[in-house]
C-alpha cells in the first residue's frame, strides 16, 4: 500500500473520531492538557466541577482522563475519606496552557496548568462552591468566568477576607476587555 492511500493523521477514518488537533482547527502540534479523574466508592473522588473537555477517556473501572484544549478553564475537586469520615477536601480552578505559557506542575495534570485558585478544607471548599453556584444562577458558565475573579477569590481566601460575588457587570467588563485589540 502506498503512502497516499494511508489515512491522514488529521482526517477521520470510517467509524473513528476526528483527531483532537482537527477539533481545535490547528496543526497536529496543539498542546493538550490531560487531567486525571478517579472514583472509588466511599473512599476517593477526583472529579470536574466545571470545564468542557474535548474528550474523556475511560482508562479502567475507576479512572478516567479528561483532555482539554489550550486556554480552557476547569475546576477539579478532590475528596478523600477513611473509615471515620472525610479526611481531605481540595478544590482547584485552573486554566490550561497555550504553547507559550509557563505552567505550574499539578499532580494529575499533564503537562501542567495555570493555577488560579486553590482551596483546601471543608469551609474554604464550601465557600468556593457557593460562589460557583451563584455564578451559574446568573446564567453564566463557570468556565467562562474571568480568570482575574478566580485569582481575587484565592487571595481573599488566603487573607480570610470576605469573598466577592461575581456579577453580570463584572462578566460584561471581562467579555468587553477580551474583544479589545
Amino acid at each position: 500500500m502506498n503512502a497516499s492511500a494511508l489515512p491522514s493523521a488529521h482526517a477521520p477514518t470510517a467509524g473513528s473520531r476526528p483527531a483532537l488537533s482537527t477539533l481545535a482547527g490547528q496543526a497536529g502540534n496543539v498542546p493538550l492538557t490531560r487531567v486525571a479523574l478517579a472514583y472509588i466508592e466511599h473512599r476517593f473522588k477526583l472529579y470536574l466541577r466545571f470545564g468542557e473537555p474535548a474528550r474523556t477517556l475511560q482508562l479502567d473501572r475507576w479512572r478516567r482522563c479528561a483532555v482539554f484544549l489550550p486556554n480552557a478553564m476547569l475546576c477539579r475537586i478532590r475528596w478523600q475519606a477513611n473509615d471515620y469520615g472525610t479526611i481531605r477536601w481540595q478544590l482547584m480552578v485552573m486554566q490550561t496552557a497555550t504553547p507559550f505559557d509557563a505552567v505550574q506542575r499539578i499532580p494529575g495534570v499533564q503537562p501542567g496548568a495555570r493555577l488560579l485558585l486553590h482551596a483546601e478544607g471543608d469551609a474554604s471548599v464550601r465557600a468556593v462552591l457557593e460562589r460557583i453556584d451563584g455564578i451559574e444562577a446568573l446564567g453564566i458558565a463557570s468556565a467562562a468566568t474571568s480568570p482575574a475573579y478566580w485569582r481575587t477569590l484565592a487571595n481573599r481566601l488566603a487573607a480570610r477576607s470576605p469573598l466577592p460575588e461575581y456579577s453580570i457587570e463584572r462578566h460584561a467588563a471581562w467579555l468587553a476587555g477580551r474583544t479589545l485589540p
